[in-house]
């Protein structure tokens, strides 16, 4: 039975990352999940937004809580209660990427 797995991708430093890591288990006939929270995707090239069809392919999805990021790159918007209903069905949430410095994290600036 395919497990469902939520990544949480809070640093925006990691996000583009994520999303990879989240079509990989979705290769692995997983129901992936990427959720952007909290910060803006500067820019994304063709090879990561192929890899969002890619999730979309396989019954994935990638969500934001960010209108912006909706908006320029195509994500599906979510709201914080929307998304906290979505983790209560998940069999696996993934806190993705590390935290750094107040210097370099620019969600917490």
């Amino acid at each position: 039975m395919s497990k469902k797995v939520s990544f949480m991708l809070v640093n925006s430093m990691y996000s583009l990352d994520g999303i990879r890591s989240a079509l990989g288990l979705a290769v692995e006939n997983m129901y992936a999940y990427a959720n952007i929270m909290y910060n803006e995707i500067p820019d994304m090239s063709d090879y990561h937004k192929e890899n969002i069809d890619w999730i979309r392919d396989m019954e994935g999805e990638v969500f934001s809580t960010v209108p912006a990021n909706c908006e320029k790159f195509g994500l599906t918007p979510i709201t914080l209660e929307e998304l906290g209903q979505q983790l209560r069905d998940m069999d696996i949430i993934i806190p993705y990427g590390i935290m750094r410095p107040l210097e370099t994290n620019d969600n917490f600036n």
